[in-house]
């Protein structure tokens, strides 16, 4: 009884962990694609903001 507890917390801490490392990996992709998104913001706002003051 005690060695089939163990063996289901056993796999329940690899699951936990597996899910832990998907979820990171997402977040760092998320994190990437938002500081693209943010820098091509920029850059564009930049270029509206010339091109006003050029008018």
């Amino acid at each position: 009884m005690l060695n089939e507890r163990a063996q289901v917390s056993i796999e329940m801490i690899i699951v936990l962990a597996a899910m832990v490392a998907v979820v990171m990996l997402l977040v760092s992709q998320l994190q990437k694609s938002a500081q693209k998104g943010a820098n091509a913001f920029a850059k564009k706002s930049d270029l509206v903001l010339r091109e006003i003051e050029d008018i």
